[in-house]
Protein backbone atom coordinates (compact mmCIF):
# COMPACT_ATOMS: atom_id res chain seq x y z
CA UNK A 1 0.00 0.00 0.00
CA UNK A 2 1.43 3.33 -0.81
CA UNK A 3 2.01 5.50 1.77
CA UNK A 4 0.64 8.84 -0.03
CA UNK A 5 -2.81 7.03 -0.48
CA UNK A 6 -5.96 8.94 1.57
CA UNK A 7 -6.53 5.92 3.84
CA UNK A 8 -9.73 5.87 6.24
CA UNK A 9 -9.24 3.75 9.34
CA UNK A 10 -12.57 2.72 11.72
CA UNK A 11 -11.60 3.51 15.20
CA UNK A 12 -14.96 2.80 16.26
CA UNK A 13 -18.71 3.35 15.12
CA UNK A 14 -21.10 2.20 17.85
CA UNK A 15 -24.06 5.24 19.06
CA UNK A 16 -24.47 5.90 21.73
CA UNK A 17 -22.19 4.05 23.48
CA UNK A 18 -19.31 1.49 22.75
CA UNK A 19 -19.65 -1.91 22.97
CA UNK A 20 -17.02 -4.69 23.80
CA UNK A 21 -15.38 -5.16 20.89
CA UNK A 22 -16.69 -1.24 19.11
CA UNK A 23 -15.53 1.97 20.51
CA UNK A 24 -17.91 5.05 19.85
CA UNK A 25 -17.80 7.45 16.60
CA UNK A 26 -13.76 8.05 15.90
CA UNK A 27 -11.73 7.67 12.38
CA UNK A 28 -8.42 7.72 11.83
CA UNK A 29 -7.61 9.61 8.36
CA UNK A 30 -4.30 9.72 6.54
CA UNK A 31 -2.40 10.50 3.48
CA UNK A 32 1.59 11.27 2.99
CA UNK A 33 2.23 10.89 6.38
CA UNK A 34 -0.27 13.32 7.94
CA UNK A 35 -2.95 11.81 10.27
CA UNK A 36 -5.75 13.43 11.42
CA UNK A 37 -8.06 12.19 13.93
CA UNK A 38 -11.49 12.64 13.48
CA UNK A 39 -14.48 12.31 16.02
CA UNK A 40 -13.60 11.16 19.86
CA UNK A 41 -15.90 8.97 20.98
CA UNK A 42 -15.39 6.81 24.08
CA UNK A 43 -12.95 4.55 23.35
CA UNK A 44 -11.09 5.80 20.34
CA UNK A 45 -7.77 7.13 21.82
CA UNK A 46 -7.16 3.58 22.88
CA UNK A 47 -7.47 2.61 19.12
CA UNK A 48 -5.94 4.86 17.78
CA UNK A 49 -2.86 3.88 19.80
CA UNK A 50 -2.73 0.39 17.36
CA UNK A 51 -2.09 3.16 14.92
CA UNK A 52 -0.08 6.24 16.01
CA UNK A 53 0.67 8.05 19.20
CA UNK A 54 -1.03 11.10 19.90
CA UNK A 55 1.83 13.16 19.87
CA UNK A 56 1.89 11.87 16.08
CA UNK A 57 -1.64 13.24 15.35
CA UNK A 58 -1.17 16.59 12.94
CA UNK A 59 -5.18 17.42 13.91
CA UNK A 60 -8.44 16.10 15.66
CA UNK A 61 -11.31 17.26 14.14
CA UNK A 62 -15.13 16.89 16.21
CA UNK A 63 -17.96 16.92 14.14
CA UNK A 64 -19.91 17.69 17.45
CA UNK A 65 -20.19 17.52 21.09
CA UNK A 66 -22.48 14.68 22.07
CA UNK A 67 -20.37 12.91 24.32
CA UNK A 68 -19.86 9.45 21.72
CA UNK A 69 -17.90 12.03 19.24
CA UNK A 70 -15.79 13.92 21.35
CA UNK A 71 -15.56 12.63 24.66
CA UNK A 72 -11.88 11.18 24.37
CA UNK A 73 -11.22 14.30 24.06
CA UNK A 74 -11.27 14.78 27.77
CA UNK A 75 -8.86 11.96 28.60
CA UNK A 76 -6.37 12.75 25.52
CA UNK A 77 -6.23 16.37 27.44
CA UNK A 78 -4.81 14.15 30.38
CA UNK A 79 -2.12 12.31 27.92
CA UNK A 80 -0.80 15.26 26.38
CA UNK A 81 0.03 17.32 29.23
CA UNK A 82 0.04 14.86 32.20
CA UNK A 83 1.93 11.50 31.27
CA UNK A 84 4.48 9.79 28.61
CA UNK A 85 3.16 12.32 25.97
CA UNK A 86 5.59 15.11 25.06
CA UNK A 87 4.00 17.70 22.68
CA UNK A 88 5.97 19.59 20.38
CA UNK A 89 3.18 22.22 20.45
CA UNK A 90 -0.40 21.87 20.99
CA UNK A 91 -2.51 20.08 18.72
CA UNK A 92 -4.44 21.60 16.22
CA UNK A 93 -8.27 21.13 17.03
CA UNK A 94 -11.30 21.68 14.64
CA UNK A 95 -14.43 21.86 16.03
CA UNK A 96 -17.88 23.30 16.82
CA UNK A 97 -18.14 26.70 18.72
CA UNK A 98 -17.49 26.68 22.17
CA UNK A 99 -15.96 23.54 22.07
CA UNK A 100 -12.86 25.22 23.79
CA UNK A 101 -14.91 25.99 26.90
CA UNK A 102 -17.30 22.91 27.25
CA UNK A 103 -13.46 21.20 27.40
CA UNK A 104 -12.90 23.46 30.06
CA UNK A 105 -15.89 23.03 32.22
CA UNK A 106 -15.75 19.43 32.16
CA UNK A 107 -12.17 19.24 33.19
CA UNK A 108 -11.94 22.01 35.64
CA UNK A 109 -11.64 21.10 39.39
CA UNK A 110 -11.19 24.49 41.32
CA UNK A 111 -11.19 27.90 40.48
CA UNK A 112 -8.44 27.89 38.22
CA UNK A 113 -9.67 27.03 34.88
CA UNK A 114 -8.04 23.91 32.94
CA UNK A 115 -5.18 25.38 30.52
CA UNK A 116 -7.64 23.56 27.69
CA UNK A 117 -5.42 25.51 24.92
CA UNK A 118 -2.07 23.86 26.12
CA UNK A 119 -3.30 20.84 24.92
CA UNK A 120 -5.17 22.13 21.73
CA UNK A 121 -5.25 24.79 19.81
CA UNK A 122 -8.39 25.18 18.90
CA UNK A 123 -9.87 26.68 15.85
CA UNK A 124 -13.46 26.95 15.89
CA UNK A 125 -15.85 25.73 12.69
CA UNK A 126 -18.04 27.58 10.55
CA UNK A 127 -19.86 26.77 7.53
CA UNK A 128 -17.41 26.46 4.42
CA UNK A 129 -14.33 26.54 6.92
CA UNK A 130 -11.11 25.06 5.19
CA UNK A 131 -8.42 24.02 6.86
CA UNK A 132 -4.86 22.52 5.21
CA UNK A 133 -3.55 20.25 7.28
CA UNK A 134 0.01 18.74 5.47
CA UNK A 135 -0.88 16.55 2.59
CA UNK A 136 -4.62 17.46 3.50
CA UNK A 137 -7.81 19.67 3.42
CA UNK A 138 -10.42 19.64 5.22
CA UNK A 139 -13.50 21.98 4.17
CA UNK A 140 -16.65 21.85 6.61
CA UNK A 141 -20.12 22.39 6.48
CA UNK A 142 -22.67 23.01 8.95
CA UNK A 143 -25.63 20.40 9.03
CA UNK A 144 -28.91 20.03 10.90
CA UNK A 145 -28.30 17.73 14.46
CA UNK A 146 -30.55 20.32 15.90
CA UNK A 147 -27.39 21.51 17.65
CA UNK A 148 -24.09 23.01 16.13
CA UNK A 149 -23.14 20.11 13.74
CA UNK A 150 -20.37 19.81 10.50
CA UNK A 151 -19.12 17.15 8.23
CA UNK A 152 -16.27 17.46 6.70
CA UNK A 153 -14.72 16.89 2.58
CA UNK A 154 -11.14 15.53 3.07
CA UNK A 155 -9.22 15.79 0.04
CA UNK A 156 -5.43 14.47 -0.84
CA UNK A 157 -4.86 15.51 -4.13
CA UNK A 158 -7.37 14.24 -6.54
CA UNK A 159 -8.82 12.17 -3.98
CA UNK A 160 -11.68 12.85 -1.40
CA UNK A 161 -13.78 11.29 1.57
CA UNK A 162 -16.88 13.28 2.99
CA UNK A 163 -17.83 12.24 6.75
CA UNK A 164 -21.55 13.22 7.19
CA UNK A 165 -21.21 13.56 11.26
CA UNK A 166 -24.44 12.98 12.58
CA UNK A 167 -27.24 14.69 10.72
CA UNK A 168 -30.30 14.40 8.67
CA UNK A 169 -29.99 14.73 5.14
CA UNK A 170 -29.41 18.38 3.83
CA UNK A 171 -28.29 20.31 1.09
CA UNK A 172 -25.35 20.82 2.52
CA UNK A 173 -23.94 17.66 3.12
CA UNK A 174 -25.23 16.69 -0.65
CA UNK A 175 -23.19 19.77 -1.95
CA UNK A 176 -20.22 18.97 -0.03
CA UNK A 177 -20.19 15.34 -1.03
CA UNK A 178 -20.82 16.21 -4.67
CA UNK A 179 -18.57 13.64 -6.32
CA UNK A 180 -16.48 12.58 -3.89
CA UNK A 181 -14.59 8.92 -4.09
CA UNK A 182 -16.18 7.63 -0.99
CA UNK A 183 -19.37 9.36 1.33
CA UNK A 184 -19.10 8.04 4.90
CA UNK A 185 -22.38 8.11 6.18
CA UNK A 186 -24.08 7.58 8.87
CA UNK A 187 -27.09 5.63 9.41
CA UNK A 188 -28.40 5.99 12.80
CA UNK A 189 -31.84 5.47 12.58
CA UNK A 190 -33.96 2.62 11.23
CA UNK A 191 -36.90 4.82 11.01
CA UNK A 192 -37.56 8.71 10.04
CA UNK A 193 -39.24 9.66 13.31
CA UNK A 194 -42.97 10.35 12.70
CA UNK A 195 -43.22 13.65 14.77
CA UNK A 196 -40.61 15.99 15.63
CA UNK A 197 -37.42 16.87 14.02
CA UNK A 198 -35.05 14.11 11.93
CA UNK A 199 -31.33 14.64 13.05
CA UNK A 200 -30.26 11.48 11.64
CA UNK A 201 -30.06 9.21 8.30
CA UNK A 202 -31.81 6.33 8.10
CA UNK A 203 -30.00 3.63 5.65
CA UNK A 204 -32.20 4.81 2.78
CA UNK A 205 -31.13 8.32 3.49
CA UNK A 206 -27.44 7.06 3.10
CA UNK A 207 -28.67 5.67 0.17
CA UNK A 208 -30.49 8.87 -1.18
CA UNK A 209 -27.71 11.18 -0.28
CA UNK A 210 -25.30 8.89 -2.25
CA UNK A 211 -27.03 9.05 -5.14
CA UNK A 212 -27.89 12.34 -5.27
CA UNK A 213 -24.48 13.47 -4.50
CA UNK A 214 -22.98 11.28 -7.35
CA UNK A 215 -20.70 9.86 -4.55
CA UNK A 216 -18.46 6.87 -6.02
CA UNK A 217 -18.99 4.63 -2.78
CA UNK A 218 -20.77 4.79 0.10
CA UNK A 219 -19.74 3.45 3.58
CA UNK A 220 -22.21 2.98 6.28
CA UNK A 221 -21.53 3.99 9.87
CA UNK A 222 -23.04 4.45 13.21
CA UNK A 223 -25.50 2.09 12.77
CA UNK A 224 -28.08 2.41 15.45
CA UNK A 225 -29.00 -0.20 17.90
CA UNK A 226 -31.66 -1.32 16.43
CA UNK A 227 -30.38 -2.19 12.91
CA UNK A 228 -27.77 -4.84 11.84
CA UNK A 229 -25.07 -3.52 9.42
CA UNK A 230 -25.75 -6.47 6.91
CA UNK A 231 -29.75 -4.81 7.38
CA UNK A 232 -28.10 -1.33 6.82
CA UNK A 233 -26.04 -1.99 3.82
CA UNK A 234 -28.96 -4.10 2.47
CA UNK A 235 -31.56 -0.91 3.08
CA UNK A 236 -29.26 1.38 1.72
CA UNK A 237 -27.81 -0.53 -1.59
CA UNK A 238 -31.87 -0.07 -2.87
CA UNK A 239 -31.25 3.84 -3.01
CA UNK A 240 -27.63 3.68 -3.86
CA UNK A 241 -25.87 2.14 -7.36
CA UNK A 242 -23.08 1.83 -6.52
CA UNK A 243 -20.52 0.00 -4.34
CA UNK A 244 -21.72 -0.05 -0.31
CA UNK A 245 -19.79 -0.92 2.79
CA UNK A 246 -20.08 -0.81 6.30
CA UNK A 247 -17.17 0.64 8.91
CA UNK A 248 -16.27 -2.43 10.66
CA UNK A 249 -14.01 -1.05 13.67
CA UNK A 250 -10.77 -2.00 13.04
CA UNK A 251 -11.13 -1.96 8.61
CA UNK A 252 -8.97 0.97 6.89
CA UNK A 253 -10.46 1.76 3.83
CA UNK A 254 -7.68 2.98 0.01
CA UNK A 255 -9.57 6.14 -0.84
CA UNK A 256 -9.65 6.58 -5.03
Amino acid sequence: MSSDLLRLTVLGCATPYATLDNSCSGYLLSSGGTRVWVDAGSGTLAQLQRHVRLDEVDAIWISHLHADHSADLLTAYYAALFADIQLAAPIPLYGPPGIADRLAHFLTNTSTRSPVESAFAVHELDDGHQAHVGALTLTSRAVAHGIPAFAVRIEAEDRSLVYSGDTAPCANLTRLAEGCDVLLCEAESAQAPAEGEQVHHTPEDAGDTASRARAGRLIVTHVGRFLTPQQAVARASARFDGPVDYAAPGVTFSIG
